[in-house]
């Protein structure tokens, strides 16, 4: 059974198919104030959530040493571990992934986070086998650069307009757009979902339920 419009569906993780906004959020303004830096507000941690863990320090704590980045860096890191596994999938992602499996789409992720940090993640909550490839920001270019995306794009043999990115941030969105794929935002993530609009995404989720019946009707 060929899928409707894409054969390849690459999913953004923090923050949309993991609920761990807050926790990174948290864990950013923790290592800025162990660092000795003002402690970033909520939005300004929140915003650089899915870029790449080096670029997104330097952006939400603006006045630190570039030479200190790996000590903030440690410091994040030692406060996501401490707490992750107090985070978990949204409700009704894996009857999503498996739905979508049973389509034949090939599935993949493409996120800021580490290689190690997904590869912890997606053994914590036994999701091993569900996704065909992923892209992390350490191994490639962070969002918004196209690069993770045309590289699983390349990995399948598939077609820009055959693939489908879906996340919560502009990041994901303008990566997209970057990569002349298709988008679909989720409103229950790290940005302000009035802010997709001038990225064109096709459909904005408001929950996991919504974004699986779209995907089932459209994808």
């Amino acid at each position: 059974m060929r899928p409707q419009q894409f054969d390849l569906i690459a999913f953004d993780w923090d923050g949309t198919l993991f609920d761990s906004t807050a926790l990174i959020t948290r864990s950013i303004q923790a290592a800025a104030v162990d660092v000795g830096e003002p402690r970033p507000s909520d939005e300004a941690a929140s915003y650089v959530i899915g870029m790449g863990l080096a670029e997104a320090l330097a952006h939400a704590v603006p006045g630190l040493a570039r030479e200190r980045y790996p000590e903030l860096g440690q410091r994040y890191r030692h406060h996501y571990f401490a707490a992750q596994h107090e985070v978990v999938l949204f409700q009704g992602t894996l009857e999503m992934l498996a739905a979508l499996k049973a389509r034949h789409h090939w599935l993949t992720v493409a996120t800021g986070k580490s290689r190690r940090g997904l590869d912890e993640a997606l053994h914590a909550v036994e999701l091993k086998g569900m996704f065909d490839g992923s892209r992390t920001a350490d191994e490639t270019a962070g969002k918004p650069d196209p690069t993770m995306l045309l590289e699983l794009m390349r990995e399948f043999g598939v077609e820009p307009e055959r693939t489908l990115m879906i996340g919560d941030t502009t990041h994901d969105l303008q990566m997209a757009l970057n990569a002349g794929a298709a988008s679909v935002g989720v409103s229950y993530g790290a940005h302000d979902h009035e802010t997709f609009a001038d990225l064109n995404p096709r459909h904005v989720a408001h929950s996991v339920p919504d974004l699986h019946e779209w995907l089932l009707r459209n994808a």
